[in-house]
């Protein structure tokens, strides 16, 4: 790999760039493989059983044992571990406890519905029959995930050199390895969030090519369907929000477009439908808000304290009064080891931001500049990367100060910068530099995997950290 023209490095077999979505599929289910048989040869529940009251006194392993109709029944209940725990029981009860609306009810929801759909049982779906269909939703949408990671890059940065598609594959590969691990075959929302989230910024890279070639309509329907995919990304974890920065970014340039009178027409429509893409997103955010606010405040019982504060958030009190979540909560001396985990993660994340922040490089498009004259000099990949950066700069900073921060090795699966940072220094171009970048990124990979073997271990053994 010394050259532009020998990017590839006599690359065959499993992972052959040259055939992007057969090596993807192989590879991707070959992990999977590795990880489901890593978590249910895992021996028990560890030292916590929290896992039992999804079924009363009866423990999840007695019915994986014993009670069961079916063995392939029982094995996804080696998955029903930590936060799944809650997002199991909304599927099968809905919403019975305040802190429940910490958890997407709108994934419990879908997780019912493809439960129902897969075993069509008159009676009551069992918790085994819903963490059947969990897992399944998990694998897919992990999948499409992935597919969806490699069409986003071709959009943003073509496949006309050797390395740009190089750039493309490898991308797509570190998704399908990355530190969310386990959890991205768990009953948990990190997989549906990454499907819709990542396949809303190809929609929306795939609007912003139509622009550049004059398709407007076009154009303005797929700006809509990407504003659509994120509210749906919204329900189902709330930092879905933060793709709205790049609605935000798009309204500023064209306010200025129709404030100067340039490209006024066509300037105004786009606007128009950017507000209205952007308020699309909001309601995946203010819905289950207000459904809550209907229920704990205007039911005329005993209401919650936090429904008299401006504005009533059931999911900022939830965070706060449940999980102990809020600015510099977590900076403790006994959470000192969980900063150390996440600081590799993080440290990726904040430079892959810088990189996006400074990024000039030629666009995928013929056009480098929408016809409504509505996006700065830069190139439009280069633009698109910057307003990728802002989005992830806020989520970083947010998991640093905030969050439990071990969540970021998840919750980052979800954002595209940081494996096009690690893949595109590493396919720098011959420069004297070129080999130690490409040791780096087999080092970050192979850290990858071990993280996630391990992290798949302690997961199916109900062990620490999560």
């Amino acid at each position: 790999m010394t050259s532009e023209g020998d990017t590839t490095g006599g690359f065959s077999g499993l992972l052959d760039p040259r055939r992007p979505l057969r090596s993807l599929s192989i590879g991707f289910w070959l992990w999977k493989a590795l990880l489901f048989v890593t978590i249910i040869s895992c021996p028990g529940l560890g030292y916590d059983t929290s896992s039992s009251l999804l079924q009363g006194d009866r423990s999840v392993d007695v019915i994986s044992s014993a009670e069961t109709k079916h063995v392939f029944l029982s094995v996804p209940l080696k998955f029903v571990r930590w936060d799944s725990i809650y997002f199991i029981h909304i599927a099968k009860n809905g919403y019975l406890f305040e802190q429940e609306w910490a958890f997407s009810s709108a994934y419990g929801s879908l997780v019912k519905l493809l439960s129902t759909s897969i075993f069509r049982s008159d009676d009551s779906i069992e918790v085994p029959q819903l963490a059947v269909a969990a897992v399944a939703l998990s694998h897919v949408a992990h999948f499409l995930s992935v597919l969806a990671l490699y069409r986003l890059s071709v959009n943003v940065f073509g496949h006309d050199s050797e390395r740009k598609r190089l750039v493309c594959f490898f991308s797509a590969v570190l998704h399908i390895v990355c530190p969310a691990g386990a959890f991205l075959s768990a009953p948990y929302g990190e997989s549906l969030f990454s499907f819709l989230n990542i396949t809303g910024f190809y929609v929306y890279s795939s609007s912003r090519l139509d622009l550049s070639s004059g398709k407007h309509w076009l154009s303005h329907g797929k700006l809509l369907l990407s504003g659509c995919l994120f509210a749906v990304a919204t329900t189902i974890r709330s930092n879905g929000i933060l793709s709205g920065v790049l609605l935000a970014y798009d309204a500023l340039w064209q306010s200025f477009d129709v404030i100067s009178q340039r490209s006024f027409r066509a300037a105004g429509i786009r606007l128009c439908f950017t507000i209205f893409s952007g308020c699309v997103i909001a309601s995946g955010l203010l819905i289950p808000q207000y459904l809550a606010y209907a229920t704990y405040c205007l039911t005329g019982g005993i209401s919650r304290p936090w429904c008299h504060s401006v504005p009533p958030s059931i999911y900022g009190w939830v965070q706060s009064h449940y999980w102990g979540v809020g600015f510099l909560w977590y900076w403790t001396v006994s959470n000192i080891p969980l900063f150390l985990l996440a600081s590799p993660m993080l440290l990726i994340l904040f430079l892959s931001c810088f990189w996006g922040l400074g990024a000039d490089f030629p666009s995928a498009s013929p056009a480098t500049r929408p016809k409504t004259g509505s996006m700065p000099s830069r190139s439009a990949a280069s633009s698109l990367l910057t307003q990728l950066a802002i989005a992830q700069l806020i989520l970083t900073a947010t998991a640093l100060t905030t969050y439990h921060v071990q969540i970021i090795n998840r919750i980052s699966s979800g954002y595209p910068l940081w494996y096009w940072y690690v893949v595109w220094h590493a396919l720098k171009p011959s420069d004297g530099t070129h080999g130690k970048n490409r040791f780096k990124f087999l080092v970050v990979a192979q850290a990858m995997v071990i993280y996630a073997l391990v992290q798949a271990v302690l997961y199916g053994s109900f062990l620490p950290p999560a």
